[in-house]
């Protein structure tokens, strides 16, 4: 070998050696830090939930808002929209730091049907009025093509305009009485008054396609094999959609909503939010709901983490319980992130990072040094899982947080740590 090709290995050589000194120079300059931190109040996208019309609803014993709209109250006329009422509902919730979960319907007991004038209008289009909860109810025709027409187009519309809305945290969507996926009092008609289960299918894969950011769920009544069609396709069960249980801790609910629960998947939270309302079969279900053993013997935040719930709709409850013991059940439910370890140096930090609530945030969620984001996600952390990240950026004194571009202002991912 000549002396240039020898002087030319010695220096590779050379050169790799320094480079892997340097590298272990500066893992070892990285330091364990000190770091105290506690989860102080309701995480975002979490919480028990009052209609955005609640009195008490300026609160922070709660992040979420809840409101029913009728589809006729954003459009009347063919493919005309009027966003307003929404817009009005989205900007009060945010001025309030909170979120809003949304639910389209078009039957309400008591009312006339949700469906836009123009449709009502068409020849051919003929709604059934009934009595459903005693009183006098307006059902849709789901015969008509263009109020199947219209299904789609709503929520094609909808979704270019708010799937990616930091104000809108869950939607949730139906069909039949309060669009829970069901008529149990009242003319229920597949193909009729509720839609068949072809239309059903269809509307869910639309869903899936078009709503890329914002989680949409439906009721765990659709698990009903004569009423929908998901419990009976395991393709439609592979669709990322939620579930809201409507009754949550009813006297029956171990036996007959946790089998609504388990036909739609029980590993659904896992990869879609989990949540519903508090029951209303009996006046104790409500004014016990947040007691210490439940309206029927089991705790609240026992079956919270039975079922994974993000989320419960809680309108009544200022009534039954003070908003301390509200705030209290919120901290209960969804993620709840810790910090285990921090070691920091210039340029580089590490740190471990684990989920210690009842279920994964749906969203993504960056861990960040001194406002540099990592890339990875805390999005889908399971609960119990760990996380290892490294972010480029630290030093003697690093600020740690974890950001979201999901949030309104006012609104903060917290973290627990107490590393000495």
């Amino acid at each position: 070998m000549s002396g240039l090709r020898v002087r030319q290995v010695r220096a590779g050589w050379a050169a790799v050696v320094l480079a892997w000194v340097g590298v272990a120079a500066a893992v070892a300059e990285l330091e364990e830090v000190r770091l105290e931190s506690r989860v102080s109040g309701v995480q975002p996208m979490t919480g028990l939930v009052l209609w955005s019309t609640h009195e008490s609803v300026a609160t922070e014993a709660v992040q979420l808002e809840f409101a029913y709209l009728k589809y006729s109250e954003l459009v009347s006329q063919r493919g005309r929209y009027d966003w307003s009422a929404l817009e009005e509902l989205l900007a009060a919730a945010a001025a309030r730091h909170h979120q809003l979960i949304l639910r389209m319907h078009f039957v309400y007991p008591g009312r006339e049907a949700g469906v836009p004038e123009y449709i009502r209008q068409l020849a051919g289009y003929r709604e059934t009025r009934a009595l459903s909860e005693g009183k006098l109810t307006g059902f849709c025709d789901w015969s008509h093509p263009d109020l199947q027409a219209f299904l789609f187009e709503f929520h094609s519309e909808f979704a270019k305009r708010y799937d990616q809305d930091r104000r809108l945290a869950f939607y949730q969507t139906g069909f039949g009485l309060w669009a829970e996926y069901h008529i149990y009092d009242g003319p229920m008609e597949l193909g009729k008054t509720f839609p068949d289960l072809a239309l059903q299918e269809r509307f869910a894969r639309h869903l899936a396609g078009v709503f890329k950011h914002l989680p949409w769920s439906i009721s765990v009544d659709a698990a009903s094999r004569t009423a929908a069609p998901f419990a009976a396709s395991p393709q439609l069960l592979a669709l990322n959609f939620g579930v809201f249980d409507d009754s949550f801790l009813c006297k029956k609910h171990a036996q007959e909503n946790a089998k609504n629960w388990q036909a739609l998947d029980p590993l659904r939270w896992q990869r879609a939010p989990a949540g519903g309302e508090f029951s209303y079969f009996s006046k104790r279900d409500q004014k016990l709901a947040l007691a210490a053993n439940g309206p029927h013997g089991v705790p609240f935040e026992k079956a919270a983490a039975d079922f994974h719930l993000t989320y419960i709709i809680a309108n009544d409850q200022p009534e039954h319980a003070s908003l301390k013991r509200m705030r209290e059940a919120g901290l209960a439910l969804g993620y709840r992130f810790a910090i285990t370890r921090l070691a920091s140096a210039p340029g580089r930090s590490e740190l471990t990072l684990t989920n210690r609530g009842i279920a994964p945030l749906y969203c993504d969620a960056f861990p960040a040094v001194n406002g540099i984001r990592s890339t990875t996600t805390l999005k889908g952390l399971l609960p119990g899982a760990t996380l290892a990240i490294v972010i480029p950026a630290g030093g003697p004194d690093p600020r740690v947080t974890i950001e979201c571009d999901r949030l309104v202002p006012g609104q903060r991912i917290e973290f627990d740590a107490a590393l000495e």
